[in-house]
C-alpha cells in the first residue's frame, strides 16, 4: 500500500542507519539502496521515494564535500564541468516531466520506477567491472585525447547524471565516479571520489527542491532517516578498513542487481 503521508517511523530510521553504514563501507549505494528500499520495503510511492532520497543525498553528502575540501581532494575545475551539463539537464528534465505529467511525478511512477531499476543495474555493472574499467582507461591513457574534448565529455556526462539523477536519485555515486575513471584516468581516486562528492551536491539539491515543488518530498520521513543514516556512515566509515572490498562490493553489486530486476518486472 503506498503511503501518502509517512509519520516518524523508527523503522526509517533503521533502514537509514543501515544504508548509512553501507554507504561508509563502501563509498556508494546512498541513492541506488534508500531509494528501492522506501518504495519496495515500506511501500513509498516512487516519486516521493525518489524525491525525499535527492534531499536526503544533497545534505549528507554537503559534509562528506567538507571533509574533501578540507583536505584538497576536490578538483574544482571537474565539478564546475559536470555542473555545467547537469544543472540545465536537471532543469529541463523536471519540466518535462511536469508538463507530460501534470499532477507531477505522482502520475509518472512507472517511468520513476522503470528508470530507478535501469540505473540500479548500471551502478551494479560498475562495481562488479570496476577493476577491469580501470585498467582498461589507464591502457587508454596513453594516447591521450585532447583537453577539449576530455572537458566536453565532462560536460556530457554531467547532463547524463542529470537526467538519471532527477528520474531515480541513483548515478551520482558510482556511475559517476566510473565515468570520471575513463575521463582521467592519471587523476588520483580520492580527487574522483571528492570532485564527484562535490557535485553531487549541488546536483540532488536542485532535483530535490524541483521535486518539493511538485509536491513529492516528505520532510518527516527525510528526518527520520537522518536520524539513522548520520551516526551509521560514522561506523561504517570507521569499519572500512577491517572489512575486505571484494566482500563488499559483490555483495552490494548483487543487491542492486536484484532490485532493479524486480522494480524493471513490476
Amino acid at each position: 500500500m503506498v503511503a501518502d503521508a509517512v509519520p516518524m517511523d523508527f523503522g526509517y530510521s533503521i533502514a537509514g542507519f543501515i544504508v548509512g553504514m553501507i554507504v561508509g563501507l563502501t563509498g556508494v549505494g546512498g541513492g541506488s539502496l534508500m531509494t528501492p528500499l522506501l518504495v519496495l520495503m515500506f511501500g513509498i510511492h516512487p516519486a516521493k521515494a525518489v524525491g525525499t532520497d535527492l534531499l536526503y543525498a544533497a545534505i549528507t553528502k554537503a559534509g562528506g564535500t567538507w571533509v574533501h575540501a578540507q583536505k584538497g581532494t576536490v578538483d574544482w575545475r571537474i565539478t564546475r564541468l559536470l555542473a555545467a551539463g547537469s544543472m540545465p539537464a536537471t532543469a529541463v528534465t523536471l519540466l518535462l516531466v511536469h508538463h507530460f505529467a501534470p499532477g507531477g511525478f505522482g502520475n509518472a511512477t512507472k517511468l520513476i520506477s522503470t528508470v530507478l531499476g535501469f540505473a540500479l543495474l548500471l551502478t551494479a555493472a560498475s562495481l562488479i567491472f570496476r577493476n577491469k574499467l580501470m585498467a582498461w582507461a589507464e591502457a587508454r591513457s596513453k594516447t591521450p585525447r585532447s583537453q577539449r574534448a576530455t572537458e566536453t565529455l565532462t560536460v556530457i556526462t554531467g547532463l547524463l547524471l542529470g537526467v538519471l539523477v532527477s528520474l531515480s536519485s541513483v548515478g551520482a555515486g558510482a556511475l559517476g565516479v566510473t565515468a570520471l575513471l575513463f575521463l582521467y584516468p592519471k587523476l588520483p581516486t580520492v580527487k574522483i571520489v571528492g570532485s564527484d562528492i562535490a557535485h553531487a551536491v549541488p546536483l540532488t539539491l536542485v532535483a530535490g527542491i524541483g521535486h518539493w515543488f511538485m509536491g513529492s518530498v516528505d520532510f518527516e520521513l527525510l528526518g527520520a532517516l537522518l536520524v539513522g543514516s548520520l551516526p551509521g556512515i560514522y561506523i561504517g566509515s570507521h569499519l572500512a578498513v577491517r572489512i575486505p572490498e571484494k566482500i563488499l562490493r559483490p555483495s552490494l553489486a548483487a543487491i542492486l542487481l536484484f532490485t532493479g530486476s524486480k522494480l524493471i518486472a513490476n
